[in-house]
């Protein structure tokens, strides 16, 4: 296809207000990024609260964490502090901050403002989605560049919680009302890029920080989005050299973007992204039945669903759930267990032992006659997990059950999913330096929220005693080999339970145009992900780029 051509349909786009056309030439050393597909941009830099919906990169770009932890590298690295330290109890883990970091605003960054930060999170359970104050019960700055840590309990992995943790200035947010709804339009925080140069329906732009506390960085000079409602829309303006950065799924991408211009085109799409999950509604019946979940996971055919919807750039999910970065952690056992693999007879076998018989119609009929109908719920715009949800449908629809794919713009796909307001919805996982955070997310009681209030994560809602014991004794240790020992367990209830359907490890999504700019990770300079959709990877790659000479 031509290059006019290609843009025929962009520029119908922006006929109909699907983005903006830009009223200048752009502007030198300004970053193109496409990370959301949205319709219209709203202004929310809130960096707190799970359910605000901010903007990319407020968690990882605008603010910033004490210390990055990066799968690709597997380690650590300080950021706002330089180090930390634990008591010989465990009971007590100190950061040292680093000296000489600003607000944007020109004020002192110190230890109160991580010490405020926390309270913040104390004040707001809202806020606090990792749930750190179950573990800690005091935080204090002991001197400007130190702050204190006390734990109520041993709890190695709430490190990597508090690590972290976006921070935020006191002498600002100690004047907001409402942490929890408060959208931040006017930003104040110690990231590369915390300057609104403009802010519109269709584009937005965020400037350097002027008080950066990295020398000569960042070297770009701007970030620029634009709004593009859909996967398809976000891809032409990449293919056609218009972003410079993205996150996207794109069909074909060695054809239809790499070889356009092979020495400034690239991808990287490592298996490090989080898991992509069919997620059951557990508080609805009869979804809170393990063998109708397993039931429901045997009827895919998961060696075609990653053909089709995307394009053989993965694999099927295994019934431990963990993507790659996790390969060393896999019980290879658990791993081959049966209910992931794709049985139809089996499947109707489990749906018969749970009152869910097939009538003469060919429908599956619950104990009190009516149909067995059950909606699944993706991101529109998202053309990868829109194909998946028509696969799972059709897969599901051979079982009996009236499936049906429901579609929705992504702030109300979220809403509903962290409502708890769905009976089944594609979506990711969380992650961490180990598998406790996954498995937290997907098993603790901990973590279960009631429906109607926003979760940050385990949107099925399943809680497992056992696995609760099991994750308290790994909280306890730093051995690894008793940590491995308890995650192979962890693994077990995970398999025997099935609170939610894995499908496939979803690709770390990342394609560069490296024609404006240079130091993008590569497979064989992997500082970071290349996805910006990582997080806090993507604050390493926003301080490592820089313009291309004229």
């Amino acid at each position: 296809m031509s290059s006019a051509r290609w843009l025929l349909p962009l520029l119908a786009l922006f006929a109909t207000g699907g983005c903006e056309l830009e009223p200048r030439p752009r502007p030198p050393g300004t970053l193109f990024v496409s990370v959301e597909q949205r319709s219209a941009w709203v202004r929310n830099f809130n960096p707190l609260f799970a359910g605000a919906g901010s903007r990319w990169p407020t968690r990882a770009g605008v603010y910033e964490c004490l210390e990055l932890y990066t799968p690709s590298t597997g380690g650590y690295q300080p950021w706002l502090a330089t180090g930390h330290t634990w008591s010989e109890d465990r009971r007590t883990l100190r950061f040292t901050l680093r000296d000489g970091v600003r607000w944007s605003d020109g004020r002192r960054f110190t230890a109160e403002d991580v010490a405020y930060t926390f309270q913040l999170l104390r004040k707001h359970a809202a806020l606090d989605a990792g749930g750190v104050w179950r573990f800690l019960s005091e935080v204090r700055a002991e001197d400007e560049h130190t702050v204190a840590f006390t734990f109520s309990r041993v709890f190695i992995p709430g490190f990597g919680d508090l690590a972290a943790q976006p921070i935020v200035p006191r002498h600002v947010w100690e004047k907001v009302g409402d942490p929890v709804t408060f959208t931040n339009p006017t930003p104040v925080a110690t990231g590369p890029f915390t300057e609104v140069n403009v802010f519109r329906n269709q584009v937005f732009e965020l400037g350097r920080n002027p008080y950066y506390w990295q020398k000569g960085k960042p070297a770009v000079r701007a970030l620029r989005f634009l709004a593009f409602p859909t996967n398809d829309q976000a891809n032409l303006a990449l293919v056609e050299g218009e972003v410079d950065w993205a996150g996207n799924f794109i069909p074909a991408v060695d054809r239809t973007f790499v070889s356009k211009d092979p020495a400034h085109h690239a991808r990287w799409f490592p298996l490090f992204g989080s898991t992509v999950f069919l997620y059951p509604n557990t508080t609805l019946p009869p979804l809170d039945d393990v063998r109708v979940r397993k039931a429901l996971s045997m009827a895919l055919d998961r060696e075609r669903l990653v053909e089709i919807a995307m394009y053989g750039y993965t694999r099927p999910a295994d019934a431990t759930g963990l993507n790659d970065a996790y390969a060393t952690w896999r019980d290879a056992d658990v791993a081959d267990d049966a209910w992931v693999r794709h049985d139809a007879k089996e499947a109707a076998r489990l749906l018969d032992e749970a009152g869910l018989r097939l009538g003469a119609d060919g429908v599956r009929r619950r104990p009190d006659g009516s149909p067995l109908a059950l909606d699944i719920e993706v991101v529109g715009g998202w053309s990868d997990w829109v194909r998946a949800g028509q696969v799972v449908a059709r897969d599901l629809r051979k079982l009996g059950v009236q499936a049906h794919l429901r579609t929705y713009e992504f702030g109300a796909w979220q809403e509903r999913l962290q409502k708890g307001e769905f009976q089944l919805s594609i979506s990711w996982s969380l992650d961490g330096p180990t598998p406790y955070t996954f498995y937290k997310w997907m098993l603790s009681s901990a973590t279960v929220r009631p429906v109607g209030e926003v979760a940050a994560s385990n949107w099925q809602r399943f809680g497992d005693p056992e696995t609760d014991a099991l994750l308290e004794r790994f909280e306890a240790t730093d051995a690894r080999a008793e940590q491995q020992a308890l995650m192979v367990q962890v693994q077990r209830r995970f398999s025997e339970t099935a609170p939610a359907i894995p499908l496939f490890p979803n690709p770390s999504w990342g394609e560069a145009n490296s024609k404006r700019f240079t130091g993008f990770p590569t497979e064989t300079d992997p500082y970071a992900r290349l996805s910006p959709h990582a997080e806090p990877d993507s604050l390493l790659v926003l301080t490592r780029l820089a313009p291309r000479s004229p």
